[in-house]
């Protein structure tokens, strides 16, 4: 990562350096994790020398959903956030992948379990970045014995940060266990998603992905996946409730999020996934997002904003 007092960021309405961005100590969203955001990625293209942000009003929309959950709303319209992002983005002409996480949260110094009535504030920080994990060869995972929070407790389809505990606890819990990742189950015990990501299994030549009321983040690539799979692959993708035991007998289980792009795993609970190597459809899956995120396969129904100069642009 660069280095953070290099940084430049966005907050409380201004571009300024990282070290002068400060929250305080009694910050409410601290004590009691009373925020949401979002995770945006940006693709270096070598070739056209030019920067794309990958989907920003879609992922500036769903922040405005998850403020809505928490009675807070966005300083501007999602429109001119992504203006500010490429802009962010430009002041730190950044000329590699980059990693943005836009956040909203209660800015009031104070304590008190509670969500009305507070004051919140925004920022953005950006930085280089391409890989969440590493990926090529396969991820090792398991499914963990924490289960994933209820839409009536915590609900997932708002990226609240508090939220991100539940999680973290079946990350760790997997690591520790010597697994790459965690497959989490629902309370009733089916596929939800892993720690930070989507799940989809092809079996049979159907690909299936869990449903939307399995307490899983409304993903943004899920969204962009499926569409590719159906369009591109012509295969149909089902979204349904998925047991654990299914994704031991499916032939390939592939993940996808903003964080970790598109991965594959090779194996779950120690038992091999397929062949345990990367599926055809994995591989087109992988294939077909490189090529939409750098701007070198372009589609209506994917929003690539270019942060440079229109002369560096990709030929359309």
């Amino acid at each position: 990562m660069t280095q953070l007092d290099e940084l430049i960021v966005y907050h409380r309405g201004e571009f300024r350096r990282y070290p002068e961005a400060r929250i305080g100590l009694m910050t409410h969203a601290l004590l009691y994790g009373t925020g949401c955001f979002e995770g945006i990625r940006a693709f270096w293209d070598e070739k056209s020398e030019q920067l794309n942000v990958f989907e920003p009003l879609a992922h500036y929309k769903r922040l405005a959903q998850s403020a809505k959950i928490l009675l807070m709303d966005l300083p501007a319209g999602p429109e001119e956030l992504c203006a500010i992002t490429a802009e962010l983005c430009r002041r730190n002409a950044f000329r590699s992948d980059v990693y943005i996480r836009p956040v909203l949260y209660k800015s009031e110094e104070t304590f008190g379990v509670r969500l009305d009535d507070l004051e919140h504030d925004f920022f953005i920080v950006a930085f280089p970045n391409s890989k969440y994990l590493e990926t090529n060869e396969g991820l090792d995972a398991c499914v963990s014995s924490w289960r994933r929070a209820d839409d009536n407790a915590t609900p997932p389809r708002a990226k609240i940060t508090g939220s991100y505990v539940n999680p973290a606890l079946a990350k760790s819990e997997a690591r520790a266990h010597g697994f790459d990742e965690a497959i989490v189950l629902t309370a009733d015990g089916h596929v939800s998603e892993t720690s930070a990501a989507n799940v989809f299994i092809v079996r049979d030549g159907v690909v299936s992905t869990p449903d939307a009321s399995q307490n899983l983040l409304e993903g943004i690539t899920r969204r962009v996946v499926k569409n590719l799979i159906e369009r591109d692959l012509g295969l149909r993708v089902v979204e349904r409730t998925i047991d654990r035991t299914e994704l031991y007998c499916t032939d390939e289980v592939f993940i996808c999020g903003t964080g970790v792009g598109i991965a594959w795993l090779r194996s779950l609970d120690r038992r091999t996934i397929g062949d345990g190597l990367m599926g055809p459809v994995t591989r087109a899956v992988t294939d077909g997002y490189h090529a939409l995120t750098r701007g070198r396969a372009l589609r209506p129904d994917v929003e690539l904003r270019a942060v440079y100069e229109p002369a560096y642009a990709v030929d359309a």
